[in-house]
């Protein structure tokens, strides 16, 4: 309801969110009366909207935030809803009129692959049209993949970011399934990532979570919440919370507001990061940043027993040039500290608990 989305905002404005760089609040699927009105337009739900989608987005922007919005490629939402499918123009056009600064645009009911391809690039061209700076969230290569691989130098053309897994849920093994999934199709989507383009890991659905960092829920342990916070971040992936911020813990509050892992996420030079080597239940994360800096995660996907140590040798970054011939080292999770300067022949023993990641900046 209207009601949700504006105490959200008044937290995000109040307690340190939009200073940490969270800007957008976002409204999933159900927002909608369950028809157009006489002229074509979609409408707010009257009774949860009754100031309409106008209204609640110049509030937002009175706390100096934005406002996210839902439609479909297809003739329905994933809900049943009025999709945008022959409508894109018009949708457009009053997304905007509204004042709205996203839109997600979702897969659900498109018909046939063609449709949902030409659905994508008309409603990014209507969007680019009403002259609005409107950010273009897609799903489009999520529903492509089953039939076929997706063409990400096209979709980069035409989206903001684009969803390419399945949705998360508030547990580890969501989590670990989209890393590994991640992982095994690095090849394909790492390249493309870079400023105006981004991989989304799952952006999840709307009958479950709104997007994608679960952490200030229930499902996931301390540790698993630094290992979200911190690949989400090796993996340049825009950070949509999916929480309540009026009922967080400081500690969930502290690790989202982190600004050394947000600095690296929005790092300028916009590159991906990748898994550079596995061993046993140890992984290694690197990604380049600006000013020849790299991020490095180690994970332990072991889930039983204590922490456990890896040892690894700084010439394995950066193909040997991250620490060439020196580098400083500090650890910005699970908690600060200094691991001084390394020369790029010597080896780094962390310590890493069991579904934990240690996050590392040479």
């Amino acid at each position: 309801s209207e009601r949700l989305f504006t105490e959200m905002a008044d937290v995000m404005a109040t307690e340190g969110w939009r200073e940490a760089g969270y800007e957008f609040i976002c409204i999933d699927d159900c927002w909608m009366a369950p028809t157009r009105d006489e002229r074509g337009r979609l409408r707010a739900d009257p009774r949860r909207f009754p100031g309409g989608i106008r209204g609640l987005a110049d509030y937002v922007h009175s706390r100096g935030l934005k406002l996210g919005i839902y439609s479909d490629v297809g003739n329905k939402t994933c809900a049943g809803f009025p999709g945008s499918y022959d409508h894109y123009d018009l949708d457009a056009q009053t997304f905007a009129s509204w004042g709205v600064d996203l839109l997600k645009f979702d897969g659900c009911n498109s018909g046939s692959l063609d449709l949902l391809a030409e659905g994508y690039r008309s409603m990014s061209l209507a969007l680019n049209k009403t002259g609005r700076r409107i950010v273009y969230s897609c799903e489009w290569p999520f529903y492509l993949r089953p039939m076929q691989q997706p063409n990400y130098t096209e979709i980069k053309q035409y989206c903001n970011h684009w969803r390419n897994f399945f949705d998360v849920y508030d547990s580890w093994n969501s989590i670990k399934s989209i890393l590994e999934w991640t992982a095994l199709h690095q090849d394909s989507i790492v390249k493309i990532a870079g400023p105006g383009g981004w991989n989304d890991p799952d952006m999840a659905s709307t009958l479950l979570f709104p997007s994608q960092l679960v952490i200030g829920n229930f499902g996931l342990s301390w540790d698993q919440a630094v290992t979200q916070m911190a690949m989400w971040a090796i993996m340049a992936a825009p950070l949509f919370m999916s929480n309540d911020l009026r009922h967080i813990s400081p500690e969930a509050k502290w690790l989202l507001q982190n600004k050394e892992v947000i600095a690296i996420n929005q790092d300028p030079l916009g590159k991906q990061g990748y898994r550079i080597t596995k061993d046993k239940n140890f992984e290694l994360w690197e990604r380049p940043l600006s000013g020849e800096a790299y991020a490095v995660a180690v994970l332990n996907q072991q889930e039983i027993g204590g922490p456990q140590n890896f040892t690894f040798s700084l010439a394995f970054l950066g193909n040997g040039l991250a620490c060439n011939p020196a580098c400083s080292i500090q650890q910005v999770l699970p908690t600060s500290r200094d691991w001084g300067v390394h020369n790029w022949v010597s080896s780094l023993s962390v310590e890493v608990n069991p579904t934990g990641t240690v996050l590392l900046k040479a």
